[in-house]
Order: structure tokens, then sequence, then C-alpha cells
């Protein structure tokens, strides 16, 4: 809950500093000088991208959570089974113990997105966020092809 609240007020800001940009990209537009128009398009192409990143990202976050949720109806979220430091820090020989499993569970079953979801939380607990993003994107593709 707290992380989605955390998503929408950043996003607000965002996308209110991509209202001032636009604004600003007009304004320079306007003037007619050639170097304040080629910068005013410059800025207008930037909140363009940053307004597909911004989407792209909300869209993956959805379809991950809709994956999470549909997991949970039936029973098959991974569990946490990790060992943990005194201070909450994840046991690296435990995370790779577990990213293993999960990795010959994926291999056995290479077209289960369920097996790449759960490789995804495996790459996420061992901090290898590009991976785990790459894998949670495969399951998203999975589970739409099956869809």
């Amino acid at each position: 809950m707290i992380s989605r609240v955390t998503y929408a007020v950043v996003s607000a800001a965002l996308l209110l500093g991509f209202l001032v940009i636009v604004a600003t990209g007009v304004q320079l537009m306007s003037t007619g000088d050639r170097l304040a128009v080629g910068i005013g398009i410059c800025a207008e192409v930037l909140v363009l991208l940053g307004v597909w990143f911004l989407w792209k990202t909300y869209r993956f976050g959805r379809r991950s959570g809709a994956l999470a949720r549909e997991l949970e109806a039936e029973g098959a979220l991974p569990v946490d089974e990790l060992a943990r430091s005194a201070g909450g820090r994840i046991d690296r020989d435990s995370a790779d113990a577990v990213f293993a499993r999960r990795q010959a569970e994926t291999e056995a079953a290479p077209e289960d997105w369920r097996a790449w979801f759960r490789l995804a939380v495996a790459y996420a607990d061992a901090r290898d966020t590009p991976r785990a993003r790459k894998a949670m994107q495969h399951a998203i593709k999975l589970h739409d092809a099956r869809a």
C-alpha cells in the first residue's frame, strides 16, 4: 500500500514537472529565435519520452500485480523461506539456494508463467533487479499468450 501511495505522489509530481516543461517549451518556441525553438522542441520530446516511460512503468506494475493476485487466489505465491540477519537483510547463501531451485523449476517448465514469476521474485531477492524485471516481463508475456 505504501509503495502505491509513493508511486502516486512521485508520478503526480513528475506530471506536474512535465506540465511546467511543456509550458516553458511552448514559450521558447513562440519566441521565433532558432536556438530557443530548438531547445523548446527538445523539451517537448523529452516530456514525451518521460510520459512514455511513466506509462510503461505503471503498466508493468499493474500487470505484475495482476499476476500476483492470480497466484494468491490459487494459493501458489512463493513463500518467503529466506534466512535473514538480525537486521532483516536476506542471507546471500539462502537467496542463492532458493534461486537455484527456482531456476531449475523454470528450466523444467519454460512455458509456465508461474515458474517465471517465482524466478523473478528470486532474482529480486538476490538483488538482481534487471534480471528480475526481464523474468517478470517474460511471465507477463507467457500469461497474456495463454489468455
